[in-house]
């Protein structure tokens, strides 16, 4: 079976830091670029940052720049994402997609594969 699946969610204090997880299982990741996306209650759903295959290519939305940072290590087949300085505004869904091709537009329509989700809730 085809899929990615994401982990490290969970409730942090605001300026706490979370390091999210996605593993793939059943392909080899090295061919893909990944992203990160997130979505809120009630709000449309977000890219957050996109690593392209070799690692030589990131980019991050300007809402999470200088606090996360995105990172993949092909020999264990997972992606990170490593957030830090956290914000209550940081709180939703993380989802992890695999697409053949790296966008700086963080483009849905490139994504072949996704996880099922990762809660994280910033709170006091």
């Amino acid at each position: 079976q085809l899929q990615l699946v994401e982990s490290g969610g969970g409730l942090v204090q605001p300026g706490g830091s979370l390091t999210l997880s996605c593993v793939a299982s059943g392909f080899t990741l090295d061919y893909y670029a990944v992203t990160w996306f997130r979505q809120a209650p009630g709000k449309e759903r977000e890219g957050v940052s996109c690593i392209s295959s070799n690692s030589l290519d990131i980019i991050y939305s300007d809402s999470v720049k200088g606090r996360f940072t995105i990172s993949r290590d092909n020999a264990k087949n997972t992606v990170y994402l490593q957030m830090n300085s956290l914000k209550v505004e940081d709180t939703a869904v993380y989802y992890c997609a695999a697409g053949r091709y790296y966008s700086t537009r963080f483009a849905s329509d490139l994504v072949n594969y996704w996880g099922q989700g990762t809660q994280v809730t910033v709170s006091s």
